[in-house]
């Protein structure tokens, strides 16, 4: 486990464990060793928060790499952040320069990391569970790795849009861990790997209980924050 990500689970995660106490369901889903991919819904930038809070090994989350290749003190810190938490920088280009996310991750969950992926692509912009992009079961099929589905609730009253810090008192967050999806041998073609991402798409309804609405969500006229990727953003379909 990286550095500053040690620090952080020794510090910050017992203060938003003692200041929000989240409800964690289904943690024994979670594999003890052994590279995986959770796909979860994507509510809040505090999903991230309180997804490295409850999960005891370390998680590979995706940044813009733009915070990889800042200048001056800021720029500096910024990547010197994000490497001592292990991220994974992330081209926002599309084309093979998105793919790059792919290249970095593969390597990590053959190694036994975790990687986490927003299948969404960005948060939704109403509570609502929108269609997954493809690129989570791509990256596990190419890793030979299972997605563990992750269902958050709560998180977007707790840090909505616009917020900088998540607020305390302002509302209940549960996490949620589901079965392991082993997608091993299955065809990488497009069909296969819609139909794939469907089923790990309505996993995640059930943890969660949300609305699903059967197209991409919308863009909300900004880049994605940090993590927002939908593997790479890219999709065959």
């Amino acid at each position: 486990m990286p550095l500053l990500y040690t620090i952080g689970k020794l510090t910050l995660a017992p203060a938003l464990r003692l200041g929000f106490r989240p409800t964690v369901e289904g943690l024994e889903y979670v594999p003890e060793t052994g590279g995986a991919i959770f796909a979860g819904n994507h509510l809040s930038v505090a999903d991230e928060l309180f997804l490295g809070t409850t999960v005891p090994r370390h998680l590979a989350f995706w940044a813009k790499s733009e915070y990889f290749k800042g200048t001056g003190l800021k720029g500096r810190f910024s990547k010197f952040v994000l490497s001592g938490l292990g991220a994974i920088p992330v081209e926002r280009g599309g084309g093979r320069a998105a793919l790059s996310a792919f290249d970095a991750a593969i390597p990590a969950l053959r190694a036994g990391d975790l990687v986490v992926v927003y299948p969404e692509g960005t948060r939704s912009p109403d509570g609502r569970l929108y269609r997954g992009r493809t690129g989570a079961v791509r990256l596990a099929v190419s890793a030979g790795v299972p997605i563990i589905p992750v269902g958050m609730i709560g998180t977007e009253k707790v840090q909505p849009i616009g917020a900088r810090m998540p607020r305390p008192f302002t509302g209940r967050i549960t996490v949620r861990f589901g079965k392991p999806l082993d997608f091993t041998g299955r065809s990488d073609d497009r069909s296969s790997l819609r139909a794939m991402t469907d089923e790990v798409m309505g996993e995640i309804q059930k943890l969660t209980g949300q609305e699903y609405v059967p197209r991409y969500a919308p863009a909300r006229g900004r880049p994605p924050a940090d993590g927002e990727l939908g593997a790479a953003g890219t999709d065959a379909q």
